[in-house]
């Protein structure tokens, strides 16, 4: 039985946890570097960066109180997104955060050679010797890292006061001139580079489960931890670029820009006094790293993406040792062959996708309307900020350069493949993002299928129906076609428009063939029978082209028709609708089409709607419904979902029926089918049926000859009639929200 950890992180502590990740390189080495890309203006980079992270910071806030569990940015985005982007996100947050800590290491080691003579060929194993240190520390207990946080983030911050109001006196306005040396992307290079030294901020939800009273102490120290290091920063790096010339600050080997600065306005005193701060606050942010680093593969290996042994809580210091240790060992090998300083927008780079991520994560969650999900904090400005948070980050995401997204790329890919051969099998849970997607399509669908039943906007309304048919078409299949009209007409109080079209060749003129034939005459008087028979107005008519299929849109454009309804004719390769492949008109037609495959109209006492993923399309059920009040006929709509498919596919399957059937004005019941013999398992649902009906797309030949048609096959395999219904074209339905809902379901 997992063990919990120990709840006894204060506000204070968890502040400083927070800070004391922050107030590290982002501030004691980054800015020479990020001068180097802009200028001056890396005072404004530091802001930018700051107001960027914000909305991922009021996100995680959120988030912690709902979820204050170890894990932090890991876990929010696996319950969200689900296992594969939370394994992602997790090994990412986790390499970028262990990284940093080597960082800080590696510039704490600038920083000893000012006060202290140490050849350089062994500051590796000063960096070394602290590390081993550190993770000592940290396997002790947190109880002992939050007071050694709290000692050291307070006198750093302290210090850096003094350093501010000091040197404010000694600026030079000469040194802010010209701002913006490298243009806005210079400035957007450096905002993007400067944007792991707030990534702390992440440090908070990651010790979540050892904060007291998560609920207030979490939203408070994430918000007061952010806003006091934008202050800090932006107020350092101004008496940064103030007191120390461009040319040495910008020189790109110099890591050690706070002690270059002290020494300007205080001598060779306030240089070392710097440096010894420095010291402190490098070895809190590589302590603070390796704390909450430390949690992500805990937290994996309870979700079973990581192994078992990560975690397994000390009996005695009540801390995951085996996963401290880990994240030790690799921090101790990037210090000791890494050139991490080079790297260091590797870092920054995919700290800005995960904070992407994460404001995604608090959309899903809001979305998707989960019972657990209850936060006692919620970020304000939904969703625009979030939106903000996620543009900007992307936004400076294009301006890192291709090494450092190629690096961010090498993660995911990574990730990937971690998942996929070892934790997939292991971890069966979805996230909360694919529910949303499921209910917000489902919403979507029953608000346009009560639209259709009820209101007449979708099938036919006050518009018309037509029914295309040819010299081929028999007087039977004229009474099936016009039976299916007929009734959904009636429903909608619509007219009927039985036409018959006929081709003639190129070389003949229209004129020429417009003479009342024998058999025309038979069919206008055939089809006044069978419209007497009807309720339904019905007007017939014969129009002569060129092209039948083109005539065919071109009249229900004219028209206005709501419902296109033509007879399925099956030939070897493919189906065709009065000698035209029937893709061309689901592709080309200005409403919706339904295509009739005839085995019988006597009557109808059951209608099964069909449909194999995500809910039943509006213009299936209004027909269904249409012609089930016509005929006194029950629908019984039947779904097929995978034999593996989750708990919440099934429960949003499930509510959706429950709110479709209420949409019906006839009886009704419904069938869930869990299977992987999708096309048996529906065509065997339909033995007791007298209608069929289920969608069909327009797919190429190669893709039926390889893939197959699933809606063809069952129509193929039914006993009984067959209506194929395709919806009319919707501009909001985009490829990507295609994707999007083929993933969901």
């Amino acid at each position: 039985m997992a063990k919990d950890l120990e709840r006894d992180l204060g506000l204070y502590a968890t502040i400083t946890i927070s800070i004391g990740a922050m107030v590290g390189s982002g501030i004691f080495v980054l800015p020479g570097l990020a001068a180097a890309k802009t200028g001056p203006s890396v005072i404004l980079a530091y802001l930018l960066a700051g107001l960027i992270v914000l909305p991922a910071a009021l996100s995680k806030a959120e988030m912690a109180t709902a979820i204050p569990e170890a894990g932090g940015t890991y876990l929010f985005i696996d319950r969200a997104m689900g296992p594969l982007p939370g394994t992602i996100a997790g090994i990412g947050a986790w390499f970028s955060l262990v990284f940093k800590s080597a960082f800080a290491l590696v510039g704490l080691g600038a920083y000893l050679l000012i006060f202290v003579e140490v050849p350089s060929g062994l500051l590796v194993f000063v960096g070394l010797a602290l590390g081993v240190l550190l993770i000592v520390v940290n396997v002790v207990g947190v109880k002992q890292t939050g007071r050694l946080q709290a000692g050291i983030v307070s006198l750093v911050l302290l210090v850096l006061v003094g350093f501010v109001a000091d040197g404010m006196t000694f600026v030079e306005q000469s040194h802010y001139h010209p701002f913006l040396t490298h243009g806005n992307g210079g400035l957007l290079a450096a905002t993007g580079f400067v944007f792991v030294s707030y990534a702390g901020v992440t440090k908070i939800a990651s010790v979540a489960e050892e904060v007291e009273d998560p609920g207030r102490n979490i939203p408070r120290a994430i918000l007061i931890s952010v806003l006091v290091m934008m202050l800090v920063y932006t107020l350092t790096v101004f008496v940064i670029v103030g007191v120390v010339p461009a040319p040495e600050l910008q020189d790109k080997h110099n890591l050690t820009p706070m002690a270059m600065a002290a020494r300007a306005f205080a001598g060779s005193a306030g240089q070392l006094g710097l440096a010894v701060v420095a010291v402190f606050a490098l070895t809190s942010m590589a302590n603070a790293g390796i704390l909450s680093s430390s949690r992500y593969p805990l937290a994996m290996s309870r979700d079973s993406l990581a192994p078992p042994r990560f975690s397994e809580v000390s009996e005695r210091f009540k801390t995951p040792i085996w996963s401290i240790g880990f994240t030790g060992a690799i921090l101790l090998v990037l210090i000791a062959f890494v050139p991490v300083v080079n790297l260091a927008k590797l870092a920054s780079a995919f700290q800005i996708l995960v904070f992407v991520f994460i404001n995604g994560a608090l959309i899903a969650f809001r979305e998707s309307e989960l019972d657990w999900y209850a936060p006692e904090f919620t970020a304000p400005g939904y969703p625009w900020v979030q939106a903000f948070g996620a543009a900007g980050g992307l936004v400076l995401l294009t301006q890192m350069g291709l090494i450092a997204l190629g690096g961010a790329a090498g993660i995911i890919v990574v990730g990937i493949a971690w998942y996929r051969f070892y934790g997939r099998e292991k971890t069966e849970r979805e996230g909360a993002a694919l529910d949303a997607v499921r209910r917000s399509t489902s919403s979507q669908t029953l608000a346009e299928t009560e639209r259709t039943v009820a209101d007449g906007d979708g099938v036919s309304g006050d518009g018309h129906v037509l029914v295309a048919m040819d010299a081929e078409t028999s007087a039977e299949r004229e009474r099936a076609l016009l039976t299916v009209a007929a009734n959904v007409a009636q429903q909608r109080g619509g007219t009927v428009h039985a036409v018959r079209f006929e081709e003639v060749p190129e070389q003949l003129t229209l004129s020429s063939a417009t003479d009342m034939r024998p058999d025309d005459r038979e069919f206008e008087t055939q089809t006044r029978e069978l419209a007497a028979s009807f309720s339904a107005p019905i007007e017939a008519r014969e129009i002569v082209s060129h092209d039948t299929k083109r005539a065919v849109v071109n009249y229900a454009r004219d028209i206005e028709a709501e419902l296109l309804l033509g007879e399925w004719r099956p030939e070897h390769w493919h189906a065709e609708l009065l000698g035209s492949d029937v893709d061309w008109f689901m592709k080309h037609a200005p409403c919706a089409v339904v295509f009739l495959r005839d085995r019988g109209f006597d009557d109808i006492d059951t209608i099964a709607v069909l449909t194999q993923r995500g809910p039943y399309g509006p213009v299936k059920v209004a027909v269904a419904n249409a012609i089930a009040a016509e005929f006194g006929a029950k629908i019984r709509f039947v779904t097929a979902v995978d034999a593996d498919a989750s708990d919440e596919l099934l429960d949003a399957t499930r509510e959706f029926l429950d709110e479709l059937e209420r949409l019906c004005s006839v009886e009704t019941e419904s069938t869930v089918l869990e299977t992987t013999e999708t096309v048996d398992e529906l065509v065997a649902a339909t033995t007791k049926a007298d209608l069929a009906i289920l969608g069909t797309v327009a797919h190429s030949r190669a893709h039926e000859l390889v893939f197959g048609d699933p809606a063809t096959d069952i129509s193929d395999k039914v006993d009984c009639s067959v209506l194929l219904v395709h919806p009319p074209k919707s501009r909001s339905q985009t490829f990507f929200k295609a994707i999007i809902r083929r993933i969901a379901y």
